[in-house]
């Protein structure tokens, strides 16, 4: 993520357990639950993931808007998305 900017939501809760289906999942509660994998993973594929979690706290689809905004916190983040795929989770 460039330095300087942040997303602005509220983080209320951070677990890391295994997850058969899914790198990570945020509640409308705000809590974040990260699957124990993406501690493997390069670290620009982790930061996506959870830039990508936090930004449905913003945004609760993936439509217009939501990529609007990883667009201003990842710029490359279309190429990060890619080279997840790469990976099981």
């Amino acid at each position: 993520m460039e330095q300087g900017k942040t997303v602005k939501s509220k983080v209320k809760q951070i677990q890391l357990r295994p997850m058969k289906r899914k790198w990570a999942s945020i509640s409308t509660t705000g809590r974040l639950t990260l699957n124990t994998e993406l501690l493997d993973l390069p670290k620009e594929l982790g930061e996506f993931v959870i830039v990508h979690e936090l930004v449905h706290l913003l945004v609760p689809n993936h439509g217009k808007v939501f990529k609007c905004f990883m667009s201003a916190y990842l710029p490359d983040w279309e190429e990060r998305k890619k080279r997840l795929q790469g990976f099981v989770g």
